[in-house]
């Protein structure tokens, strides 16, 4: 399974962070997308570009973002991370790889895939945007399904409801 390199799903790319509007997911995941107002203004989307840009989403949430390939933490193409959530013993390590990366005119952003190990299968992408009036818009895509195989597949359901949590933190984290 997996696409050879590493990730845990075949449909590398599949969120498109680069699209207004989100063309058709592949078969079997389950697809969500939502889009918040997170400010107005020259000032907020600089920052919301440089935070979304060095993972402060993630980091705002909960989660700690290490790279993992000895590159930086900005998101890159490519560019292996190891997501952290929780601590010490109840730490659960989630790897992934940067699959796309968007920085043009009024929408930057980027989505980042599964490896092999994490508790679900699947992509999630963070794009920050605006439009013609200077709103500053959130969009949150994700593809997600049960891990390929390992302990977490059961679990699957919970994960579920955990990220519904999770997704709430993240509408918040750029505000």
């Amino acid at each position: 399974m997996g696409d050879g390199t590493g990730l845990s799903y075949p449909a590398r790319g599949a969120t498109s962070p680069g699209t207004p509007v989100w063309p058709a997911s592949p078969a079997g995941f389950r697809r969500y997308e939502t889009t918040v107002t997170i400010g107005h203004g020259d000032d907020t989307w600089a920052a919301a570009r440089d935070a979304l840009a060095h993972w402060e989403i993630k980091r705002r949430s909960g989660f700690s973002v290490a790279p993992a390939d000895g590159g930086g933490l900005r998101a890159r193409e490519s560019g292996r991370y190891t997501v952290t959530a929780g601590r010490g013993r109840f730490a659960v390590r989630e790897p992934v790889e940067v699959v796309a990366v968007v920085e043009r005119g009024n929408r930057s952003g980027f989505a980042y895939g599964t490896r092999w190990g994490h508790p679900v299968s699947g992509e999630e992408a963070f794009i920050v945007h605006r439009d013609d009036d200077g709103r500053v818009l959130l969009t949150l895509r994700s593809l997600t399904r049960a891990a390929p195989a390992g302990p977490w597949r059961l679990l699957f359901p919970l994960l579920l409801l955990v990220q519904l949590g999770v997704r709430a933190r993240y509408l918040r984290a750029l505000r």
